[in-house]
């Protein structure tokens, strides 16, 4: 049914037709799963599982992220393995593994690409990336950074490295890109934390001022580290926008073990979830699904997970559903705020995993 998802505009689905899509993809994939890899399999049995009784995309098993640091799960062989990503974690915390194929692979770019040309356009534009060429150095192991630069580069025209590989601001690439796009719209994207302390920070050391009010900043995770540095995202976005005039901001929430599935931010600030994706708030008490304006655990499911059993899963992040279909932005689906960590979860976001290292 894939094929299906790709005939429609990315958020153009209603709640009762999204509903009745999702579920009947996420049914399927479930099968899949469950004849391919034998652990998700005993899942399934020791939950019980009947498919007879699945009517939303809640009603589709979950489990914990976190499983993914302690089992390799795989519903394709090692020989069809084409990348191994691991998330973020500091020092001594365990990983996880997600393993993928060229097919899973190929969806991910492709869907990732539809959601993000519904925000800055469908042309190719040039990348500037504020972090290192190191990012990329094993194409066949990636770590979250690693992944999100990977599936960015095809969305790219350019892509130019503005960060050397001690984390240093590298001027001359910045005033080289710079002087063939500015004035004109291009994207920048890096983790948060990365954008604040290597480049905005670097830039108000500099004498010359550039200008990137056409630019897209594309940011994620990190927030964490941030407000503890007392700076929210307001304060981001006012700093940015005072020092090189930057107007145009897509933050977004994701993760490794669903590569390719974003929720990107609107004009209102809101985070969107796709036609190829769902969030389901669960309350901290029973995991019973929560309405809308109820914080709770965050649950995602996702279509894309071809090659692994990471199509429901429950994250460590707590957050509220704000809305549905009625986003000034005038996109349909779910829109949602992340409120941040459960307390006893890991460190594990990009930003913030590499922050903790400079303490």
């Amino acid at each position: 049914m894939i094929e299906a998802f790709h005939q429609l505009h990315p958020y153009g689905l209603d709640q009762a037709e999204k509903c009745r899509m999702l579920t009947g993809e996420l049914a399927a994939l479930t099968r899949f799963h469950r004849e391919r890899c034998p652990e998700y399999a005993r899942l399934l049995d020791t939950l019980g599982y009947d498919e007879s009784k699945v009517r939303t995309p809640a009603d589709i098993p979950f489990f914990p992220v976190r499983l993914f640091k302690e089992f390799d799960l795989l519903s394709i062989s090692r020989g069809e393995v084409f990348q191994t990503m691991t998330s973020s974690g500091t020092t001594g915390q365990r990983v996880s593994r997600i393993f993928v194929d060229k097919g899973t692979a190929m969806l991910q770019q492709k869907v990732m690409l539809r959601i993000l040309g519904d925000f800055w356009g469908k042309g190719r534009l040039p990348m500037l990336v504020v972090d290192t060429p190191a990012v990329l150095k094993d194409r066949r192991s990636f770590t979250a950074r690693g992944a999100a630069v990977m599936g960015l580069q095809f969305a790219a025209r350019e892509m130019a490295f503005v960060l050397n590989d001690d984390m240093t601001l590298n001027v001359d690439k910045l005033r080289e890109f710079m002087g063939k796009y500015q004035g004109k719209r291009f994207i920048i994207f890096g983790f948060t934390f990365l954008v604040w302390r290597h480049f905005y920070q670097e830039l108000l050391r500099l004498e010359e001022r550039f200008d990137l009010s056409e630019a897209f900043l594309m940011t994620g995770g990190g927030w964490k580290r941030l407000e503890a540095e007392a700076v929210s995202q307001e304060e981001f976005k006012k700093c940015l926008q005072g020092a090189c005039g930057i107007r145009h901001f897509l933050d977004h929430y994701g993760m490794v073990e669903q590569t390719g599935t974003i929720y990107a931010e609107c004009a209102c600030g809101h985070l969107h979830a796709s036609i190829y994706s769902d969030v389901v708030i669960r309350d901290y008490r029973d995991l019973s699904p929560c309405p809308v304006g109820q914080r709770g655990v965050i649950q995602v499911v996702s279509v894309l997970p071809r090659s692994y059993p990471g199509h429901a899963l429950l994250t460590e992040d707590e957050g509220v559903i704000l809305g549905e279909d009625d986003c000034p932005c005038g996109r349909k689906g779910k829109y949602i705020q992340i409120l941040g960590r459960m307390k006893s979860a890991e460190l594990r976001g990009c930003s913030d995993t590499y922050a903790a290292g400079l303490q």
